[in-house]
């Protein structure tokens, strides 16, 4: 036996008390929807999944920042009140139409938490009213602040309704031992609360691949408590300086490389909670311990396949059916108007150039080596038994390149634009694709690479060991991250002039919902009068 480390022993007490919180209380009134107008609304989804392709942990979050935005319409657009908004008429048809969606479990959810929702949709109009309402404030800063507010609220919606105790725990618990292993060389000036800061944020990133706005939410609760009644723009810029720190990448970095032990610890926890008194028993003992770790290995080394194979699937086919839209609605009328003509050719290589660069770049990403599980197993100890000595992760700050060097490498990086640009843009040329599609298509497949290097990255999830470097990867690199650089801009900007997206939802899911509704109103009516037959 080996003695356990305080965050390590921290950590399994929070889990069993955990275990504890989210069990079922007796008695208890749950929610349950209509089963056939729960099948019609998780088809529903399903097929919106594929059309708006995000990442499975961000999709039941997406659908409740759809279902806000869908509501508040008016406000979000600038066109209306937001002191009209009324949060106890809107907490239930909310909570029902995500779990008749197939978000969370039918008949699982207690009734309570229908208060515990319209308590925060409250606080949150509460905020909204507080806004940049002036008149000298555009409709692009409003329309920006009300998406940060109503990401943030589905977020705090989504962990009432699934409260994650175990994720929530995994990240205090990395974080907690991340900060006392970082170092950041005396090349940088950072405070003892910057680094706490930024190593909680790279943990959200790297552990479970967590973004912006739930980052946000957490960080509010971290540093603002009382967030919902201070000076809420200031609280806005200080979160956004935090997510945007100039050493946020390098501590990221590390994070990442040692994510795969928190991960495979979050499992064995997992593996355990049948039976919560005998985690630290199990614990205790190291051999039990890394039986347990390669058992979790194993498993999370099958599943990491066949999430690549459906994340390949399901961004290539977003990827088709978002080329085959812009193709047919914004290119081919274009083409028509300033050239009178679009080959079939051109159509084919329209569509089929991003959707295949998509495939590729997921389908050929590479599993971990084999010797990694023998490092994960060495690694794993470390964290999880006390030790005297404690690993150190520097943090290096690069020292400033002299002119010649900064010169040659700034060259090489253009080069490497210039080439991977004109690559793309000659093949559309070659296929007799108008200027004017050629112009959109480059963008799109800038997106695409950015995408695609996204998700590549989720294939070293399992990675400890240093990245071997050759002369492909070089190549390959040069190519592809000047256009993803240009494909995060794109998204980024995308992102924050979308207003259409927000009437795109009125017009396609109000009136799906409206449907939905119907549905669920004609069966309980039909059950009521079947009810009479006596």
């Amino acid at each position: 036996m080996m003695e356990l480390s305080l965050a390590a022993q921290k950590l399994i007490q929070k889990y069993q008390e955990s275990l504890l919180l989210s069990q079922p209380k007796e008695g208890e009134p749950t929610i349950y929807v209509d089963e056939i107008a729960s099948k019609v609304a998780h088809f529903y989804e399903k097929i919106r999944g594929v059309v708006d392709w995000k990442e499975e942990h961000l999709i039941r979050r997406g659908a409740i920042e759809r279902a806000l935005k869908r509501r508040m319409i008016s406000e979000i657009s600038g066109f209306g009140l937001v002191s009209n908004l009324k949060a106890e008429e809107m907490a239930e048809p909310l909570v029902v139409e995500l779990i008749r969606g197939g978000h969370f479990p039918n008949g699982k959810i207690p009734q309570g938490k229908i208060g515990d929702v319209q308590r925060v949709l409250e606080k949150y109009i509460s905020v909204l009213e507080r806004g940049p309402q002036a008149k000298n404030n555009s409709l692009k800063n409003k329309v920006r602040f009300y998406n940060w507010i109503l990401e943030i609220a589905a977020c705090e919606i989504e962990e009432i309704l699934d409260p994650p105790f175990k994720e929530n725990n995994l990240i205090e618990f990395m974080t907690d031992l991340m900060v006392e292993r970082i170092r950041v060389n005396s090349g940088a000036v950072i405070t003892e609360e910057e680094k706490r800061v930024q190593t909680y944020i790279a943990v959200h990133r790297a552990l479970f691949h967590l973004d912006s706005p739930i980052i946000t939410y957490h960080l509010l609760q971290y540093r603002y408590p009382e967030w919902a009644t201070e000076d809420i723009l200031s609280v806005w810029e200080s979160i956004e300086e935090d997510l945007s720190h100039p050493l946020s990448t390098k501590f990221l970095k590390v994070c990442e490389r040692h994510d795969t032990l928190y991960l495979l610890l979050g499992d064995v926890l997992e593996m355990l909670s049948g039976s919560p008194s005998e985690i630290p028993e199990k614990i205790f003992e190291p051999h039990l311990l890394q039986g347990l770790v390669r058992k979790a290995y194993d498993q999370r080394l099958k599943t990491l396949k066949s999430r690549l194979f459906r994340m390949a699937v399901y961004s290539t086919l977003s990827i088709f059916i978002s080329s085959a839209f812009a193709l047919f609605v914004i290119e081919v009328p274009l083409a028509k108007l300033f050239y009178g003509r679009f080959s079939p050719l051109a159509i084919t290589v329209d569509i089929l150039v991003p959707t295949l660069l998509m495939f590729l770049l997921v389908a050929l990403a590479r599993p971990p080596e084999k010797s990694n599980l023998e490092r994960v197993l060495a690694e794993i100890v470390k964290i999880v038994y006390q030790r005297e000595e404690k690993d150190v992760y520097e943090i290096k700050i690069r020292k400033k390149r002299n002119f010649l060097i900064s010169f040659v490498v700034s060259f090489l990086y253009l080069l490497g634009s210039f080439l991977s640009l004109g690559l793309i843009v000659g093949i559309f040329y070659l296929a007799r694709v108008p200027p004017t599609s050629i112009i959109i298509d480059t963008f799109n497949v800038a997106v695409v690479v950015f995408a695609g290097l996204i998700i590549r990255r989720r294939a070293r999830e399992l990675t400890v060991e240093e990245e071997r470097a050759n002369f492909l990867e070089l190549l390959f690199d040069t190519l592809s991250v000047p256009v993803a650089k240009i494909g995060k801009k794109l998204s980024a900007k995308w992102r924050e002039y979308n207003i259409i997206s927000v009437f795109f939802m009125a017009l396609i899911d109000l009136p799906f919902q409206t449907f939905i509704e119907l549905i669920e109103s004609w069966s309980l009516f039909l059950k009521e009068k079947k009810g009479e037959i006596r």
